[in-house]
C-alpha cells in the first residue's frame, strides 16, 4: 500500500508521485506497465492482520477529508462517467467484459497457489524474482497485444481515464493558476512565480486588469490603423484624382498642341503662297521690261539697217556730179545728198539705251516666320479660361450672418483659382459707390462670413490662370437669413387652452414669413424636442392653441429667400390659468406699474406740477389701467390683492371705454367698487352707474373675478374664504380688458396664471 490522498488533487491518480514527477516525458506503454505492476501489488492479499479501511479512515481523518468525503466521491463518479461518455456504446460494453475477464483470471491467478503469494511476500530469492520478472514481461506484453487489437482491459481502460484526468487536472490548475501578468514577460504567472520565482522582480499586474488594458492599447491600435486606412484611401483617392487630371491634361494639351500645329502650317502654307505669288509677278515685271527694251532695241536696229543701205546707194553712184547734184532746192528731198546726211546725223544725235533695264537676279524674299514662332511658343502655353457660370442661391445655403455661393466652369480650361467679387445691394441712387469685396479661392464654392442678416448680396466671379482672367459671370442676388425674433414675454397672453404670443423682428428688411415652435415640456423631459411647428405667419403675432395644465417652450424663427434664422431666445408658457399683462399706454399719469409689471401704486391723487407724460389712449379723470386685451373664449380667472383701507375698483371694460369717464359708470364697463364711509367699507358693483343693494360683512383682502364669455358671467369672490359676491350676467358683444383703478393712495396687486378654483361653480 502506498500512501496517497485518496480523495485529494490530481495525486490521487498517481500511483508513483516520484517517479512520475523525474520522468515527464514517458510513453504511454511505460505508463500503463507501471499501473499494471501496481494494480497487481494494490490487488495481492494483504498480511494477516492488517485492516486497509482503518487506515483509510486513519489517513482521511489525517487529511481532513471526512466531510468532504461524498463530494469527491460524487467528483469521482463524475470522471468515470465523463471518460465514459467518450467512448461508443457497444466498444464500452466489450472494455467491460474484457476488463471483467482479465481480473477474475488475475485473481484466479492469485489465489490458486497460497503458498507462492505467501512467499512473495516475504524475501524472495533469485529464482522467484526471476519468475516474476518474466511473468511480469508476460503480462505487459498480453496487455500491449489487447491495446494493439483495439481491445480495453479494466486497466487499461483506467489508465486512460487517468492520463486523461491527469492531463484536465493539470490544464485546470495551470488556468487556474495564472492570475497576474508578467509585464515584463508578457505572460500570464501566477502569484506565487511573483513571491518566489523567476518573476519576482518583474512588474506585475493583475490579470482582468492587464486584460483591459491589453483590450484598450489594441482598440488604441486599431484605431490608429483605421486612421491610417482612412488617410490611406484619401490618399489613393487623390493619386485616382491626379491620374484622371494627368490623363485629361495630357488629352487638352496634345489638343492644344494639334491644334497650334494645324495652326503653324496653315500659317506656312499661306506664307509659301503669299512669297510664291509675290516672286511670279516680279517675274513678269521683268520680262514684260526686257521685252519692251528687246522690242525699242529691234526697231532702232531696223532703222540702222535702213539708214546704212540708203547711205551705201548714195556711195555706189559713179557719176561725182550727178552725187553732188542737187536735183530739188528741197533739202527735205529724199533724192538729196544731204537729205542722208542730215537724217543719219539726227539718228547719230538720239541715245541710245544700251543698258539692261532689269537685272536677271530676283530679290531675296525672306518669309516671315514670327507669327510661326509666337505660335510655336504657345503651344505650351494656357490660354485664358472661358467665363464662369454663377448658380443660384440653393435652399439653406445661408444664415444670418454667411453665404454659401457656388459655381461651375462648363469647359476644358485650365483654372488655377477664382476671383469671387460681391457687394450688398442697395435701393439707393448711388448703388454702384458700395464697397466691392474681392476674394481669390481654389474650389468652386465659398461661404462668406461677416455678412449683414436679411440683407442682398451680389455675387460675379472670373476665372484665373497663367495666360490671364476670364470674363467676369453674369451677376446673381443671394440673400442672408434673418436675423431671431426677439419675443416679447411681458405681452404674452395666455389660458388654459390657449396663448397669444407677440415678438418682433430685428431686422431693417421685411421677411417673408415667420414659424413658431412648440416644445411640450413634462417632469421627466425638459429637453426642447419640437413637439409642433406653426409655419407661414405672415405677422408678429399668433394665437396657439394648447393642452391644459401643461408647460411649453416657445420659439420663433423667420424665413426669407436666404433661409430660416436661428431660434429665438425660447419663453416658458404655462396653461394653468390666465396671464395677461398691464397696458402702459392706458395707464393715468399718476398710476405707477412696478418692476413686476403687477402692482400698480399711486402716492398722491392730485400734483398739479406732474409732468409725466399723457398718452392719447391713457385715462385722464380716473387713476386706472388696462390689461391687455383677453381674446381667448370660454372661462378667464385671476385675483387682485387689495388693503383694507385703499378704495379702489376692479373689473373689466370694452377697449372703446371713455378715458375720460370713471370704470363702472357707463354701459362699457362693469367693475366692483370699495368705498370707505365713517359707518362702514361700502361695495358697489357698477355697470352704466348703477348697482344693486350688497352687504359684505367680511371685507375681502384677495377678490376672485371670473370672467366667462361662453355664460355671459363677470363673477366676484372673496378668494380667502371662498365665498360668492355679486355676478354681472351681461352679454359681451367684444372681448374686454381687465381694468383696474385707485381712488386713494395705496397699491393693487394682479395675480394671474391661476388654475379656476372648484368653488367658482356657480
Amino acid at each position: 500500500f502506498y500512501h496517497m490522498d485518496l480523495y485529494g488533487s490530481k495525486e490521487r491518480f498517481d500511483i508513483f508521485p516520484e517517479e512520475l514527477s523525474g520522468r515527464g516525458d514517458r510513453s504511454l506503454g511505460d505508463t500503463r506497465r507501471e499501473f499494471a505492476l501496481s494494480s497487481e501489488k494494490v490487488q495481492r492479499p494483504p498480511e494477516a492482520g492488517y485492516d486497509l479501511e482503518k487506515e483509510v479512515a486513519e489517513l482521511a481523518k489525517m487529511y481532513g477529508l471526512d466531510e468532504d468525503r461524498e463530494k469527491e466521491l460524487e467528483l469521482l463518479e463524475g470522471h468515470l462517467e465523463k471518460v465514459e461518455s467518450r467512448w461508443p456504446p457497444a466498444r464500452t460494453e466489450k472494455a467491460r467484459s474484457q476488463g471483467s475477464t482479465y481480473n477474475s483470471s488475475k485473481s484466479r491467478s492469485s489465489v490458486k497457489d497460497p503458498s507462492q503469494s505467501t512467499k512473495q511476500q516475504g524475501l524472495p530469492d533469485e529464482a522467484s524474482q526471476g519468475e516474476n520478472q518474466s511473468k511480469a514481461r508476460a503480462d505487459d506484453e498480453a496487455e500491449s497485444n489487447i491495446w494493439s487489437r483495439g481491445g480495453l482491459s479494466s486497466g487499461g481502460m483506467s489508465d486512460e481515464w487517468n492520463s486523461q484526468a491527469v492531463s484536465e487536472e493539470e490544464e485546470e490548475e495551470e488556468e487556474e493558476a495564472a492570475d497576474v501578468f508578467c509585464s515584463t514577460c508578457k505572460i500570464p504567472i501566477r502569484a506565487f512565480d511573483k513571491l518566489f520565482g523567476e518573476h519576482k522582480d518583474h512588474e506585475v499586474a493583475q490579470l482582468p486588469n492587464a486584460v483591459e488594458s491589453e483590450k484598450e492599447e489594441i482598440h488604441k491600435n486599431m484605431c490608429k490603423l483605421e486612421e491610417q486606412i482612412a488617410q490611406m484611401e484619401n490618399v489613393a483617392s487623390h493619386l485616382e484624382e491626379i491620374f484622371i487630371t494627368v490623363e485629361e491634361n495630357f488629352g487638352r494639351q496634345e489638343k492644344n498642341f494639334e491644334v497650334h500645329y494645324n495652326d503653324a502650317v496653315q500659317v506656312l502654307a499661306q506664307k509659301y503662297e503669299e512669297q510664291l505669288d509675290a516672286l511670279g509677278e516680279e517675274k513678269r515685271q521683268k520680262l514684260e521690261v526686257l521685252y519692251e527694251q528687246l522690242v525699242n532695241c529691234g526697231k532702232h536696229l531696223d532703222t540702222c539697217k535702213e539708214l546704212t543701205d540708203e547711205t551705201q546707194e548714195l556711195f555706189l553712184e559713179n557719176d561725182k556730179a550727178e552725187f553732188m547734184k542737187v536735183k530739188s532746192f528741197n533739202c527735205q528731198s529724199p533724192f538729196s545728198v544731204l537729205f542722208a546726211a542730215c537724217k543719219l546725223e539726227e539718228f547719230l544725235k538720239k541715245e541710245v539705251d544700251l543698258e539692261l533695264s532689269t537685272l536677271p537676279e530676283f530679290e531675296e524674299r525672306v518669309i516671315d516666320v514670327s507669327e510661326v514662332e509666337q505660335l510655336m511658343n504657345s503651344i505650351n502655353a494656357i490660354p485664358a479660361p472661358c467665363a464662369p457660370v454663377i448658380n443660384p442661391q440653393a435652399p439653406n445655403a445661408a444664415t444670418g450672418t454667411s453665404l454659401r455661393v457656388c459655381w461651375g466652369l462648363f469647359s476644358d480650361d485650365t483654372v488655377e483659382c477664382y476671383q469671387l467679387c460681391y457687394k450688398p445691394v442697395s435701393n439707393e441712387m448711388h448703388s454702384d459707390e458700395q464697397a466691392e469685396h474681392t476674394l481669390k479661392v481654389k474650389e468652386t464654392y465659398c461661404t462668406i462670413t461677416d455678412l449683414v442678416p436679411n440683407t442682398q448680396y451680389e455675387f460675379w466671379v472670373s476665372a484665373l490662370n497663367a495666360s490671364g482672367i476670364s470674363p467676369p459671370s453674369e451677376r446673381a442676388v443671394y440673400v442672408t437669413a434673418p436675423s431671431p425674433p426677439t419675443i416679447k414675454s411681458k405681452k404674452i397672453r395666455s389660458c388654459e387652452n390657449a396663448a397669444l404670443v407677440c415678438w418682433e423682428s430685428r431686422d431693417i428688411n421685411p421677411v417673408d414669413s415667420y414659424t413658431v415652435e412648440l416644445s411640450k415640456l413634462t417632469d421627466e423631459e425638459n429637453d426642447d424636442t419640437i413637439t409642433e411647428s406653426i409655419v407661414g405667419i405672415p405677422n408678429c403675432e399668433v394665437l396657439i392653441h394648447l393642452q391644459p395644465a401643461q408647460k411649453y417652450h416657445i420659439c420663433v424663427r423667420a424665413q426669407n429667400l436666404g433661409g430660416s434664422s436661428e431660434r429665438s431666445e425660447p419663453v416658458l408658457i404655462h396653461t394653468t390659468g390666465t396671464c395677461f399683462y398691464l397696458n402702459e399706454d392706458t395707464a393715468h399719469p399718476l398710476l405707477a406699474i412696478l418692476d413686476d409689471g403687477f402692482t400698480i401704486s399711486c402716492d398722491e391723487l392730485e400734483n398739479p406740477e406732474c409732468d409725466l407724460p399723457v398718452y392719447d389712449n391713457s385715462f385722464t379723470r380716473c387713476i386706472a389701467i388696462l390689461g391687455s386685451l383677453i381674446p381667448f373664449p370660454g372661462k378667464h380667472y385671476w385675483e387682485v390683492e387689495v388693503e383694507e383701507d385703499t378704495e379702489y375698483r376692479t373689473g373689466v371694460a370694452f377697449e372703446n371705454t371713455p378715458r375720460h369717464g370713471h370704470l363702472g359708470a357707463n354701459n362699457s364697463s362693469w367693475c366692483m367698487r370699495h368705498i370707505i364711509t365713517p359707518s362702514r367699507h361700502k361695495y358697489e358693483f357698477l355697470h352704466s352707474g348703477m348697482t344693486p343693494d350688497i352687504r359684505i360683512t367680511i371685507p375681502p383682502r384677495r377678490i376672485g373675478i371670473l370672467l366667462d364669455y361662453e355664460n355671459c358671467r363677470l363673477s366676484f369672490f372673496n378668494a380667502d374664504i371662498a365665498q360668492h359676491l355679486h355676478t354681472f350676467n351681461s352679454r359681451f358683444q367684444h372681448y374686454v380688458h381687465p381694468c383696474f383703478a385707485l381712488e386713494t393712495p395705496g397699491i393693487l396687486r394682479i395675480h394671474t396664471g391661476i388654475t379656476t378654483p372648484p368653488w367658482t361653480a356657480l
